[in-house]
């Protein structure tokens, strides 16, 4: 069992606090993203658990043993880099097997595990080549299955993809989840990416500002966010927010249009819907098309809709051009409100 406990986790760096409070519980076997812009502490989160930093308080736990006061090599930890730090002067048999050399493991068990790995990350054909004989793709199959070949507890990958071009990426991508999976390995996987995050995560774990704001599946993320940063955050493009003024009796006012709502005691909210839960209607928001992209089976509008910047995405079919005046019927079930204040998410 290789369940992972993160519990009330705080880093400061100096006057600076990069990690407030952590508590997160990722079971045995789950794929854990842990998603966020540039400097919210995901990395940071990762390499605490790694033993790469040490907590300023709280404590780590991994399958029932508390592991925060172990170095890294005791820790039951496999990690992938966004560098792929292949050696150049061994083989792709020799860096599959590097770690476990160093354990002074039998020489049946090395080739035992390294040729299973290498099947996994289909690169048993790849073995006697050297690193400068390798795509950039095929490297970062190497790092993967020199982690996997150690048989790891968990295993840890920062943003391991960024360094490979889109179609790599892709491929990796539809890889990776099923690879780990045969390995029954526990994983936590950072990036910022969210098509990244979307495709590979059992859960993931949205981070802003160094604390964990919604851990959840991805459906729910993207259908249900928390908080208004989830919301505006996951999604290309993201959900589009109004301003919504109180009529009484769970009635609001969006632009042009009066919505049901929650019935709470605010006199204003804001309205959120995704530029793909619209549809043009003869009753709806006005809006005037202020930019209209074609993205192959759809059309990616920008409009005016009282006075704020409005997303919505329609069939590629439709003739629409700069300038227009459409009608955008919002789905009554894909509607979504937030406190202002808060920034939270209102039932």
């Amino acid at each position: 069992m290789a369940e992972i406990q993160i519990r009330n986790v705080a880093k400061c760096f100096g006057s600076y606090q990069a990690l407030h409070d952590i508590n997160l519980t990722i079971a045995d076997q789950e794929f854990m993203v842990l998603l966020g812009a540039s400097g919210c502490g995901k990395s940071t989160l990762l390499r605490i658990i790694a033993g790469l930093e040490t907590q300023t308080t709280g404590e780590v736990w991994i399958g029932g043993r508390r592991i925060d006061h172990l170095p890294p090599k005791d820790r039951g930890i496999a990690m992938v880099f966004q560098n792929y730090a292949v050696f150049p002067h061994l083989t792709v048999f020799e860096n599959i097997g590097f770690g476990l050399r160093m354990q002074k493991m039998r020489n049946d068990e090395v080739t035992r595990r390294v040729t299973r790995t290498a099947e996994l990350m289909h690169i048993e054909q790849l073995l006697t080549r050297y690193s400068g004989e390798l795509s950039g793709g095929q490297r970062q199959r190497v790092a993967v299955a020199r982690a996997l070949a150690m048989e790891p507890d968990v295993i840890l990958m920062d943003e391991p993809l960024s360094n490979l071009d889109a179609l790599l990426r892709l491929e990796m991508r539809a890889e990776l989840k099923g690879v780990l999976a045969e390995s029954n390995t526990t994983a936590i996987y950072v990036t910022h990416d969210q098509v990244e995050a979307m495709s590979l995560a059992d859960r993931i774990s949205v981070m802003h500002q160094g604390r964990i704001v919604q851990a959840a599946s991805p459906v729910e993320v993207y259908r249900d966010p928390a908080e208004r940063f989830v919301a505006g955050f996951i999604g290309n493009p993201p959900m589009n927010f109004l301003p919504a003024r109180n009529t009484g009796a769970g009635r609001w006012a969006v632009a042009n249009q009066v919505f049901d709502g929650p019935d709470v005691p605010a006199t204003a909210l804001e309205f959120a819907i995704r530029p793909e839960d619209v549809r043009p209607a003869d009753e709806g928001l006005e809006a005037r098309v202020r930019l209209v992209e074609p993205l192959g089976a759809h059309l990616l509008l920008t409009c005016d809709v009282g006075g704020a910047m409005f997303r919505a995405i329609l069939d590629s079919d439709m003739t629409v051009r700069a300038g227009d005046e459409l009608k955008l019927a919002a789905m009554p079930d894909r509607i979504r409100w937030f406190d202002p204040d808060t920034s939270l998410s209102i039932a």
